[in-house]
């Protein structure tokens, strides 16, 4: 069984509009945004310059695009200790016993 989101497109900028100031906002330099994927669309304000929010919203769409990606295999994790040797656990055990026969 294969999974596959609902909606296989991928994110994308519509558009980026000087916009007014949000309530308690100030400046007059608010731009809104307006990043689709599909019939989904997502709305959010910036302040400042046009150059600086469209990259902005750029590497947005871009991390909404990787997260969409399949994740790749876990890497072989190794661990930082050998495991105890069966050996030293027996002798271990060996002790103990000894210790309780005295």
């Amino acid at each position: 069984m294969t999974f596959r989101p609902q909606n296989d497109e991928p994110y994308r900028l519509l558009s980026i509009d000087s916009a007014e100031a949000p309530e308690g906002g100030d400046g007059d330099d608010w731009y809104s945004y307006r990043i689709a994927q599909g019939s989904n669309v997502i709305t959010g304000y910036r302040q400042g310059t046009l150059a600086a929010i469209q990259a902005s919203v750029e590497e947005i769409v871009a991390g909404l695009n990787e997260r969409r990606q399949p994740k790749r295999g876990r890497v072989q994790l190794r661990r930082t200790r050998p495991p105890a040797r069966a050996e030293t656990a027996a002798v271990t055990a060996g002790d103990a016993s000894a210790k309780d026969e005295e």
